[in-house]
């Protein structure tokens, strides 16, 4: 079953975060994450029935002694990971991945609130263990840090409802108009930068792109009227839209450049074996399959287990 989204609590941060906008020369980005960080949250302890013995016997030795995995999110992307009606306690389809994911392996798991922009960098000064917030695989990304994958995803829309500006998942369609993104994401550093480029090559206006800390801060741009749009995974943009009362909507047009979305780790860690085996066992057992009918993820996003 979907979990359910928490309507009542959603708008009513949009409102709050709304009346605090303040405009793109302060940088400001406001969201609910912001205003009342969260502490990092464990796990429930992984029981000895659901440990893929196997798996956890790649682990190495440091994880293993420590017995608990520090997992880096930005509660801001519904429905990977964002904060329940208590502000405090982090829920999504990665937070239960991770969870399961750390059954397989025996281990304890830590979640960690962390601006999305700086997960991976955490993730290069041995902070956490691994990041998983929705990251795309990128070649880019992957010079710095190693992936596991799990999902296909890629990027669409969302303005105003009703869609006054008659925008649509192209690129030419966004010539000259203000577009927001998530700072640190594939769509604020290469997707609207491309695609301002094929604006300008052809003779038209450029993208004006407004990057933001938090997910939720460049939603609210669109509600404020402050931006024409904004980029994101589709899925994840989908839902919060869904979960906005009517105040925004996806826009028309297919994925853009979809790519897997995977799990990351620091370059060369030695965890990605003892991890890649249990993501195999959670994409073969069903475990991948009934997280993502639970959190209404679409069959196109399924990843298939290599061989």
């Amino acid at each position: 079953m979907r979990h359910p989204i928490r309507l009542s609590a959603l708008v009513a941060g949009l409102a709050l975060a709304v009346t605090a906008c303040t405009n793109a020369s302060a940088g400001a980005g406001t969201s609910a994450s912001q205003a009342a960080p969260a502490p990092a949250t464990a796990g429930s302890p992984a029981t000895e029935a659901a440990v893929d013995a196997a798996a956890a016997a790649l682990l190495p030795g440091a994880i293993k002694s420590k017995g608990v995995l520090a997992v880096a999110s930005d509660a801001s992307y519904r429905p990977f990971e964002y904060f329940d009606t208590d502000n405090r306690t982090m829920i999504g389809f990665d937070i239960d991945l991770t969870d399961a994911l750390g059954a397989k392996l025996g281990l304890k798991v830590r979640h960690v609130n962390a601006g999305f922009d700086s997960i991976l960098p955490g993730l290069a000064a041995k902070k956490y263990d691994i990041g998983a917030s929705a990251f795309s695989i990128t070649p880019e990304r992957s010079k710095t840090v190693d992936f596991v994958p799990y999902l296909n995803g890629g990027s669409g829309l969302a303005a105003k409802t009703g869609n006054p500006l008659g925008l649509k998942m192209e690129p030419m369609s966004l010539c000259g108009h203000t577009i927001a993104a998530q700072k640190g994401a594939i769509q604020g550093l290469n997707q609207l930068p491309a695609i301002s480029e094929i604006c300008t090559d052809a003779g038209k206006p450029a993208v004006e792109i407004e990057l933001f800390p938090s997910q939720d801060g460049a939603n609210l741009a669109v509600v404020s009227g402050r931006v024409d749009a904004v980029m994101a995974d589709t899925v994840s943009l989908g839902m919060q839209a869904e979960a906005s009362n009517g105040q925004f909507e996806l826009v028309p047009g297919p994925d853009y450049e979809p790519a897997p979305t995977g799990i990351a780790l620091p370059k060369g860690s030695a965890l990605k074996t003892a991890l890649e085996a249990a993501m195999k066992t959670a994409l073969t057992d069903g475990t991948v399959e009934s997280l993502m009918k639970k959190w209404n993820l679409p069959a196109s996003t399924s990843l298939k287990p290599r061989s």
